[in-house]
């Protein structure tokens, strides 16, 4: 499944980024603060994508960076918010106030976004409160486990697991292998080196989760 596309931007309208790649070009339903974060029309850009498929109909989601996806991702757990619904809410709110308004048990910031009333915004905090995959805020506190391993924890998530535990479980595998290989910094290796280290990663991963 995708996980990003690179390519360079052909153009924007509002909830919309359009990105060339080898000769395609792809249609993103993105938030307007995202769309804010991507480059002019003419800039490369890498999207990541989430893919929204039913019967009646297939749209792609576009994000900055994976920790959006994550927090879109996240809001369509709660009763009630759909893919759409989401993206208005990431128009509205930036993400580290989003998080710190859903730790923090703030409503009136919740509210802010359209569609978003008081209930709503319960069950919000309800279903997010200390389970987001990312949470971010000024004074540093946890912020999203998978890191530099966001491919292996979304092809886990794909598989079923539970994206928190996934990320959680990449972290300290990660750096169980980065120690035993005496590598600094898995995030550095490149070429046929990065692909070893996350398939034996990944093969870890399965085996904790599993068992």
């Amino acid at each position: 499944m995708f996980n990003s596309i690179t390519g360079t931007i052909t153009g924007k309208n509002i909830q919309s980024l359009f990105l060339e790649a080898n000769g395609i070009e792809w249609d993103f339903m993105v938030s307007e603060l995202d769309l804010e974060a991507f480059g002019h029309v003419g800039s490369p850009a890498r999207v990541y994508v989430w893919l929204y498929h039913r019967e009646d109909q297939m749209r792609l989601f576009g994000f900055a960076s994976a920790a959006q996806r994550n927090l879109f991702l996240d809001l369509m757990k709660v009763d009630g918010i759909g893919p759409k619904q989401a993206i208005k809410i990431l128009s509205n709110i930036p993400g580290q106030e989003l998080e710190a308004a859903l730790e923090s048990e703030d409503l009136g910031a919740l509210e802010h976004a359209p569609g978003i009333g008081k209930k709503t915004a319960q069950k919000m905090i309800l279903a997010l409160k200390g389970k987001l995959t990312s949470v971010s805020s000024a004074s540093g506190s946890k912020k999203d486990a998978s890191g530099a391993h966001d491919d292996v924890v979304q092809a886990l998530a794909d598989m079923g697991f539970d994206r928190r535990q996934a990320a959680d479980i990449v972290e300290t595998v990660a750096k169980e292998l980065a120690a035993a290989s005496a590598i600094a910094d898995s995030a550095k290796l490149a070429g046929s080196e990065r692909e070893a280290f996350e398939k034996e990663l990944f093969r870890r991963a399965i085996v904790g989760l599993s068992s």
